[in-house]
């Protein structure tokens, strides 16, 4: 009894430090599960606090260029889609636009013409941006000057809105525009612009209205202030009054001149996309202006001046010393002249 007593005692002896290593296991399970717990807790307030947030998808729209679908190649390299830096186009930034140049003489009928097309809403002519010196210096700043005014950029009593589809200006043939003719040319090829050339048939009346004109801009006819061009019938009959006097033996030399200027220009930018008109035809006949519109490509609208006409009378009622001016022309290449080319 006492050695199976002793055996038990042993046995039991044996047993307790297994109920230790259980006691250690049971911890050692408890503590990893609550670790697993506390690991599973913070990754749901993680997913929770995330989704609690607002999200922010960011879209990238790339701008698809501008298509002109069912264009001639021809035509293609003629129409732009310029992007102003002073504002945007919005929904007309597809809307094609045509660049244009009208090219003249002054007192050609230029400044007329220019007040029709700036009455059509889709038409915006600049007046002459080249008459200020600095901008003519040199073809660096000739160019500079263009790329404004083509981009949409120059602002004047013409611009039109975001909608323009034709833009262009006056230009001089004395404003630099004969001395850089070839770097000129290669800029209206280049970038595809339209030339305008806008002459008078009639080189003695434009002579005439010129030195009226250069007569008002000496005494300021009217209320002490030069106008070049009127918008009343009283204003027109008040400059229409001063008859200039030519002078007779240097008549000749002048009207060659001003006709070799004409011929070299029409001989100069042959090579542009253009259209030559006369002031004569378009007082003739106005359907000379649908044409002008076909030509820019901008829809037939009616268009109106408000310009008045100083000069309707016969040249021999205009010139003072018109005995002179005739002898001095008869039986010459420019004796067509004297006689009346249209009236009024």
């Amino acid at each position: 009894m006492a050695e199976e007593w002793c055996l038990l005692n042993k046995d039991t002896l044996v047993i307790k430090p297994l109920k230790k290593s259980h006691l250690a296991l049971r911890m050692f399970v408890l503590a990893a599960v609550m670790i697993c717990g506390v690991y599973i807790f913070s990754v749901c307030l993680k997913q929770i606090g995330s989704q609690s947030m607002p999200r922010f998808v960011k879209f990238e729209l790339t701008e698809e260029p501008c298509s002109s679908v069912g264009v001639p190649p021809s035509e293609a390299s003629y129409l732009h889609y310029p992007k102003p830096t002073t504002y945007s186009r919005e929904e007309c930034a597809c809307t094609p636009v045509r660049k244009f140049a009208i090219l003249s003489m002054q007192r050609s009928g230029s400044g007329w013409f220019e007040t029709l097309l700036n009455s059509h809403v889709n038409i915006s002519s600049n007046g002459e941006i080249f008459s200020i010196k600095e901008r003519r210096n040199n073809m660096s700043s000739i160019i500079r000057t263009l790329d404004k005014v083509y981009n949409l950029d120059w602002y004047s009593s013409a611009s039109k809105n975001e909608c323009t589809a034709a833009v262009g200006f006056k230009w001089m043939l004395n404003q630099g525009l004969m001395a850089n003719h070839d770097e000129i040319v290669k800029y209206f090829n280049e970038r595809g612009v339209y030339a305008i050339l806008l002459f008078r048939r009639n080189l003695l009346r434009r002579l005439v209205s010129q030195l009226a004109n250069d007569h008002d801009r000496r005494t300021k006819q009217l209320n002490g202030k030069h106008r070049a061009h009127v918008h009343s019938e009283y204003e027109a009959n008040v400059l229409a009054k001063y008859k200039p006097t030519l002078n007779a033996t240097e008549l000749m030399s002048s009207l060659k001149t001003a006709n070799e200027c004409v011929t070299n220009a029409l001989d100069y930018f042959n090579s542009t996309r253009h259209i030559v008109l006369y002031y004569e035809d378009l007082i003739l006949n106005h359907t000379k202006l649908v044409d002008v519109l076909k030509f820019l490509g901008v829809p037939q609208r009616l268009m109106v001046s408000r310009h008045v006409k100083i000069h309707k009378k016969p040249l021999s009622k205009q010139v003072e010393n018109w005995e002179d001016v005739y002898n001095a022309i008869k039986g010459t290449e420019y004796q067509s002249f004297l006689n009346a080319d249209y009236k009024l």
